[in-house]
């Protein structure tokens, strides 16, 4: 057993002695904080279950690769590998749907290739931005967030152009 593997276990002991040591009823908050996580598991499970069959069925369906179709000479005119379009369009909905369409990209072109390492790039460099919206607003218990999304949209696409940029400038 290594030191890395007690970090978690000494540190809720700490926490529970410290909570004792001034006079908390540990079990009590334990318990409060799990209802109250309870609460906002049940406020965000609609939008988190419905974005997901949302990805779902667009993939299903062969309409994301109708959009990636669309998408390509827009990618092309900003030095991006067309190639890339389903991981762009699946990104800002699905961080698990994203890491499956990077793994085909690798998988087909080689982690190494020019398309692997930008797949790579845009994975790290990218939000799931409507799950990050539908978890946190609705942790929140925020409705109204029309200009959140655009703003956050454009910072992916920023993301996307810069991790093209960026694997060409290093790797060129």
């Amino acid at each position: 057993m290594n030191l890395s593997s007690l970090v978690v276990p000494l540190l809720l002991a700490l926490t529970a002695a410290y909570g004792l040591g001034k006079r908390v009823d540990v079990y009590a908050a334990l318990t409060r904080g799990a209802q109250e996580g309870l609460a906002v598991l049940l406020r965000i499970v609609p939008a988190l279950v419905g974005l997901l069959t949302a990805v779902s069925m667009l993939r299903a369906s062969g309409a994301m690769e109708c959009l990636s179709t669309l998408c390509a000479p827009v990618l092309d005119l900003l030095g991006i590998p067309p190639e890339t379009a389903p991981l762009m369009l699946v990104r800002p909905v699905s961080g698990s749907g994203a890491l499956a369409v990077g793994s085909e990209l690798m998988a087909a072109h080689g982690p190494d290739s020019y398309i692997g390492r930008t797949a790579a790039v845009m994975l790290g460099s990218t939000e799931t931005t409507f799950y990050t919206v539908a978890v946190y607003f609705g942790a929140a218990g925020i409705e109204n967030g029309k200009r959140i999304i655009p703003a956050a949209l454009i910072a992916d696409l920023v993301g996307f152009v810069m991790a093209a940029v960026t694997v060409r400038w290093f790797f060129s």
